[in-house]
């Protein structure tokens, strides 16, 4: 029985058994993908969400403090709490993206290195029943 076989046999097994057929597929594109729309919305949020306080609420907040009134110190406290939550977003899509670029290379580095074990010395693939031995 050739690998494609026993393994076309151990999936339908393992339908039957979990009452699937479906696989659970996620392609390096796929995780790239994901990756750089993170990156992207980082880049559009960092740019657009005046972390620096330099926008409009940050030079109401100046004025109405100028001139004495409470509303200047609201906006100041406002501000201070918008800017604590952006920075949390952006870490976390910079999180995401970081994480995703590094499994993409990791995985992809641990796929080469399965796939060269799991090889004859001949370089043809091993059967199932053969890597079986391997993990009882």
């Amino acid at each position: 029985m050739t690998f494609d076989e026993e393994w076309a046999a151990a999936k339908q097994s393992a339908a039957a058994t979990s009452g699937s057929s479906s696989d659970l597929v996620v392609t390096q594109d796929d995780l790239g993908a994901v990756g750089h729309e993170a990156f992207v919305i980082h880049g559009e949020l960092r740019k657009k969400s005046d972390i620096a306080g330099t926008g409009a609420t940050g030079r109401a907040g100046t004025e109405c403090s100028a001139r004495n009134l409470a509303l200047g110190a609201e906006l100041s406290v406002t501000l201070s709490t918008w800017d604590s939550q952006v920075k949390t977003v952006l870490q976390m899509y910079a999180h995401v993206s970081n994480h995703l670029d590094y499994s993409k290379r990791a995985h992809a580095r641990d796929d080469e290195a399965i796939a060269a074990s799991l090889r004859h010395r001949d370089g043809s693939a091993m059967s199932v029943s053969e890597i079986q031995r391997y993990v009882k």
